[in-house]
């Protein structure tokens, strides 16, 4: 059996409110792709729907039912047709007879990722933890992180929404050595071996730069791209085929304890390693990355694209990229890892 991960990134820009005509993109995007290609696709965060709505009014329309939903029902003819696993990004409408927990008075909907196997059938849902502002006018947060045990090369996964990266408030990130680190840690501790990013990650502005990696309270923390401006390529990136690089070193800096040298590993790393031990039977384990990512504008606001593949191994001292689409590049991404 191989050993070799093959990933399939979707990276467009989809027309908000135009779900039909975002899935025919989708789907000629994918047409030339063959059963068996790649073992797992990924589409972004409510790539089908758009993401720039302004309230609960404006997106309530476009709530979608788990399985019967555009999203759900696409994914599970594409995970048929491709023999692969696919995971993609919708809105998710609350069903209020059975939600089972207290939420938000005016919650309407989750900001949902759904994975489908490939034989069609769903595999699990995941419900955005982290909201970012733009999903607090209509979603609820989910319950928290999970991990799926798949068969090789996949693994054991953990599936996340874009702004589930970032410090959780009303934490503060503070401390590059304690974070805190949410979603790493709970990588580490649950030994995941495949992380999928699925986002609608912004571009910062200009202005922006000033606050990278200061943990602060300016929007370059709290909007879903994390961090700094331009990439010092940018000037020079008229076709935006280059990635952006700064967005690339947040998304890695946010998952430092998973490739951070242990010369002062701290109490919560030692407890974190010896839980991956236990669940790997092994030491210190690589965990691959695979950050989907959107481009496009919405509602004055740019989405950076660059979406690509990371490994991280454990006490390195560096990340390493693997692969990466440009800032403004649409098309498929097709790697082996």
């Amino acid at each position: 059996a191989t050993t070799t991960l093959r990933v399939g990134v979707v990276q467009f820009a989809p027309k908000i409110g135009k779900v039909q005509a975002n899935i025919a993109r989708a789907r000629e995007l994918c047409n030339g792709l063959t059963p068996r290609c790649v073992d797992l696709l990924c589409f972004p965060e409510m790539i089908f729907t758009g993401y720039m709505f302004p309230d609960a009014t404006s997106i309530s329309p476009y709530l979608e039912h788990p399985k019967t939903g555009p999203t759900c029902t696409f994914c599970a003819e594409l995970a048929r047709r491709l023999e692969c696993y696919v995971a993609a990004g919708f809105p998710e409408r609350l069903e209020y007879d059975s939600r089972g927990v207290t939420h938000r008075p005016t919650a309407i909907g989750f900001n949902t990722a759904v994975l489908y196997g490939p034989t069609g059938e769903p595999l699990t849902l995941y419900r955005k933890s982290n909201l970012f502002e733009t999903d607090l006018s209509w979603a609820a947060p989910g319950s928290g992180f999970t991990v799926l045990d798949l068969p090789p090369p996949l693994g054991r996964t953990t599936i996340a929404i874009c702004n589930d990266l970032n410090v959780h408030e009303p934490a503060v990130w503070d401390s590059l050595e304690d974070g805190p680190y949410e979603l790493a840690r709970h990588c580490m501790r649950e030994g995941t071996k495949l992380l999928v990013l699925l986002n609608a990650w912004l571009k910062a502005r200009d202005d922006e730069e000033e606050e990278e990696m200061s943990g602060g309270e300016g929007e370059a923390e709290r909007t879903e791209e994390g961090e700094g401006a331009h990439s010092v390529d940018d000037d020079n990136d008229d076709d935006g085929l280059e990635p952006n690089w700064k967005t690339l070193r947040w998304w890695a800096h946010r998952l430092r304890p998973t490739w951070a040298h242990h010369s002062t590993t701290t109490e919560q790393e030692n407890d974190d390693q010896q839980s991956a031990c236990q669940i790997n039977g092994s030491g210190p384990e690589d965990l691959v990355v695979v950050a989907c990512n959107r481009v496009g504008d919405e509602g004055g606001k740019t989405f950076v694209g660059s979406s690509a593949a990371l490994m991280m191994h454990r006490g390195s001292g560096r990340p390493r990229l693997l692969h990466a689409m440009g800032e403004r590049e649409e098309g498929i991404g097709i790697w082996s890892i």
